[in-house]
């Protein structure tokens, strides 16, 4: 496996505020990773040390593969950065900023070019002659990942991209950052679980600057969350109610006449003992559904069970 990013023991205090706690990251090249937690749980830090806004008070970090503390300027190359309020040049159009920014680079007036149109078509905005000054927030937001990549960098990094936009302007962001799968890795920073949900990978939960969690959003699913079952029956059966409520696998129940919702600890079990429990009791069956839980579940899950390691 191939890493974008990589930190060791990463820890930034800020006087007697330990801001971040021996992180320890690894974000796989392509990926689109969601660094996921509350207001003050870290975020924020983490990206600003890996853009080399601020200095790590300790540990190490790596992009693909380069220490970012001995070689800076060669680790931080391929990197594209858009902080949480970015800031235009109100009276340039979106084309004539990303030239502006482009001229920058090393890139020859005919590649500038191209690559102008190129991202000015991946973030919807070709067809835009107006100044910047009388763009949403959402227009704003895309054109900042447009600028952040005007260098074809192979790492993003967005801090909080949707968080202050309306759900038109989100739906139209998360769409851009999902175009980039595979082709560039993205490393995002947000509070709003449903966002990560749509567009991530893999996502890490950090808490107060400790990490509590990284792994696939599927695996989360499989080691964090309950999992809710919903039947439907045409009857009522106390034998049906007896025997669940006493299965081993069977966390809660909940029932609404013919329909029964159960909280279970292994759905492997629940999806093959359901349908023998209803044919043993010769009860018709009409729908089990299996109910994924969300990300936002799974988080609350995570904070629950660190406040209980802690008391």
């Amino acid at each position: 496996m191939n890493l974008a990013i990589e930190t060791v023991e990463l820890t930034k205090r800020y006087g007697t505020r330990l801001a971040l706690d021996r992180l320890n990251l690894r974000v796989e090249e392509g990926s689109i990773f969601g660094l996921l937690g509350p207001n003050g749980a870290g975020k924020t830090t983490t990206i600003k040390l890996l853009t080399g806004l601020r200095r790590p008070t300790s540990g190490k970090m790596f992009l693909f593969g380069e220490d970012v503390l001995a070689r800076p300027n060669q680790a931080r190359k391929d990197l594209g950065y858009l902080s949480e309020h970015p800031s235009f040049y109100g009276w340039m159009t979106a084309r004539e900023y990303l030239l502006f920014v482009g001229s920058f680079s090393s890139m020859s007036r005919k590649e500038l070019r191209m690559r102008t149109e190129y991202l000015l078509g991946l973030v919807t905005l070709h067809r835009v002659r107006e100044p910047i000054r009388n763009f949403s927030r959402g227009m704003r937001q895309r054109l900042g990942i447009a600028q952040a990549l005007v260098n074809n960098p192979k790492l993003l990094l967005l801090d909080e991209p949707a968080s202050a936009l309306d759900p038109l302007g989100r739906k139209e962001l998360l769409e851009t950052i999902g175009s980039l799968r595979g082709g560039v890795t993205v490393f995002l920073s947000t509070h709003i679980l449903a966002d990560a949900e749509r567009v991530c990978d893999t996502v890490c939960i950090l808490n107060q600057g400790k990490m509590l969690a990284q792994e696939t959003i599927s695996s989360l699913r499989k080691r964090y969350a309950r999992r809710n079952v919903e039947l439907e029956t045409t009857s009522e059966n106390e034998e049906l109610l007896l025997r669940l409520r006493r299965a081993d696998w069977v966390e809660d129940l909940k029932r609404d006449g013919g329909n029964l919702n159960l909280t279970v600890k292994d759905i492997g079990r629940a999806e093959i003992e359901i349908p023998r429990l209803f044919s043993e009791l010769g009860l018709p069956l009409r729908r089990m559904e299996v109910k994924e839980p969300t990300l936002e579940e799974i988080f609350l899950e995570v904070l629950d069970r660190e406040e209980n390691e802690k008391s």
